[in-house]
């Protein structure tokens, strides 16, 4: 059975289909290590900082109370710790506990690799233009690729 070669996509359509593929990779990485897409984020986000509830609601796009329960949950499973803040006592701190950061890593290891495998087809250039363009996009400036 032959088909007709697809159009090419305008640009709403490709980055669509992209964020499809990378919610993929997101997806299948967390299933392996029993995490939804938004514990994903939230180790992700705890890897370099240890923010405030507050900000960390900022970050992730939750409102106080999911991120009440997003943190409780991890907490239960000790990926997580709550902290006093020492410059605002009303204010909570969140870092990764070792096991956190353990899974963190692993969690991490399985979506590069993964994303190595998707960009694979693309050149040394096109790869680096496609980080540009993304960290661009973002507006978050982006390491070398």
């Amino acid at each position: 059975m032959r088909t007709e070669p697809a159009q090419p996509l305008n640009t709403v359509d490709a980055l669509v289909q992209l964020s499809f593929l990378i919610q993929g990779v997101l997806s299948e990485a967390g299933a392996e290590h029993d995490l939804s897409i938004v514990q994903i984020r939230l180790l992700g986000v705890l890897r370099d900082r240890r923010p405030g509830m507050l900000e960390l609601g900022s970050h992730l796009g939750l409102d106080k109370s999911s991120m009440t329960g997003l943190v409780g949950r991890a907490e239960k499973r000790g990926l997580v710790q709550r902290s006093p803040s020492p410059h605002d006592g009303r204010a909570v701190l969140v870092s990764l506990t070792p096991l956190g950061r353990q899974l963190m890593q692993r969690c991490a290891a399985v979506v590069d690799r993964r994303i190595t495998e998707l960009t694979e087809p693309l050149t040394a250039t096109q790869r680096a233009q496609l980080t540009q363009l993304a960290g661009a996009l973002v507006g978050t400036p982006l390491l070398d690729a």
